[in-house]
């Protein structure tokens, strides 16, 4: 037997030398060449250990035993107290049940934990756009009387990006959705003889709803999700570390120049929106009610008030607000990597065109009780 790490003296067995990894190899060809099995009813002498570490240990428990292994403080007590420790530790590790019963829950349980988790994520992503709101309204009531420190150049850089170049697509699309309720609105108001009135739908909805609203669903998934993205990553890039690291505030440099960008935009646009889809349905009326654009002006001056179209343009700042708050906050949630960008990105679009759905439903339920 080799005497290296294996020695027996009349009825014991003393393992020595240093029972590490380097060695591993060396101690398992010589246990495999020795007569010894397992000796869990035998003597053993663990005095002579000079070194152990994981590896060694295992084969020691695999040489005597799990339980002779667990209660080595009582028959070792020569051994130094933290191979002892190392010795009880794996014994235990490699005693304990691998395949672990999972609990058993029900779909229903599973549906209402969902549902808590959901509603849980809900709340912390409300409480953190009210903080943030909070933050921004401060910085901007802060640098009011500041004009050394407005950003007008970004200012102007982003309201031509998320404003100028967005006419032409609010344009067509609202002179589309104008073309269409006109239509719809005529086959349905023939039946009644009143196809006129055609020219009331389509400028109570557009006033009131439709241009607005068409205007800042389009900014929400064009505009928001740019926001979340340019300053998404500069946080991938640290870049707004960087300006932190400078001493220059990120609330001031990159979300106040995109908030007052939106505040100035979406009105403009809005009101565009407004035009387009009154020029749309003035095309459908003209071409399938025989209803001449001076009639169609006549009759526009006549019944809607302007009542209508400052109640429409009263939501654009709102709107424009939120979009632009939520599309920043997004970005700078981002943790650093591609996918959390693409991730917070489309969670802005979503925020910001379910916020824009509902504060429009609620200014309609406002507006309606207040007779406006």
């Amino acid at each position: 037997m080799p005497s290296e790490w294996i020695a027996r003296h009349d009825q014991t067995v003393a393992l020595q030398g240093e029972w590490t990894l380097a060695h591993y190899r060396d101690i398992k060809s010589a246990l495999a060449q020795s007569d010894i099995g397992q000796l869990t009813h035998e003597t053993v002498s663990l005095d002579a250990i000079t070194r152990l570490d994981t590896a060694g240990a295992v084969l020691i428990i695999e040489l005597i035993g799990v339980e002779k292994a667990t209660s080595v403080a009582e028959w070792a007590a020569e051994l130094p107290k933290e191979q002892q420790a190392l010795l009880i530790r794996i014994a235990e590790a490699m005693n304990a049940p691998l395949d672990v019963a999972q609990p058993s829950h029900s779909r229903i349980n599973q549906a209402l934990a969902s549902v808590g988790l959901q509603m849980v994520g809900l709340w912390s992503q409300q409480r953190q756009l009210l903080a943030f709101i909070g933050l921004v309204i401060a910085t901007l009531f802060h640098l009011a009387l500041r004009p050394r420190r407005w950003r007008l150049t970004a200012t102007v850089a982003h309201i031509q990006q998320s404003g100028l170049n967005a006419v032409p697509i609010v344009a067509l699309l609202t002179f589309m959705v104008g073309a269409v309720v006109a239509f719809l609105g005529a086959t349905v108001l023939q039946d009644f003889g009143a196809t006129i009135y055609t020219i009331d739908l389509v400028a109570f909805s557009f006033l009131r709803e439709f241009g607005v609203l068409l205007a800042a669903i389009l900014l929400a998934g064009r505009t928001a999700s740019a926001f979340t993205a340019q300053i998404g990553a500069m946080k991938s890039n640290e870049e707004i570390d960087a300006l932190q690291a400078q001493g220059l505030d990120p609330i001031e440099l990159l979300v106040l120049p995109r908030v007052m960008a939106m505040l100035i935009s979406l009105p403009m646009l809005a009101f565009v929106g407004m035009l387009s889809g009154l020029a749309g349905g003035a095309m459908v009326t003209s071409l399938s009610l025989d209803i001449s654009l001076t009639q169609f002006m006549i009759t526009l001056q006549k019944d809607v008030s302007v009542t209508h179209f400052l109640v429409g343009l009263s939501k654009a700042p709102v709107f424009a607000f939120v979009i632009a708050v939520i599309g920043c906050l997004e970005g700078f949630k981002v943790s650093g990597s591609a996918q959390s960008v693409g991730e917070h990105t489309t969670s802005s679009v979503v925020q910001s065109i379910f916020m824009v759905i509902l504060i429009d439903a609620v200014a309609a339920l406002f507006f309606m009780e207040m007779g406006w």
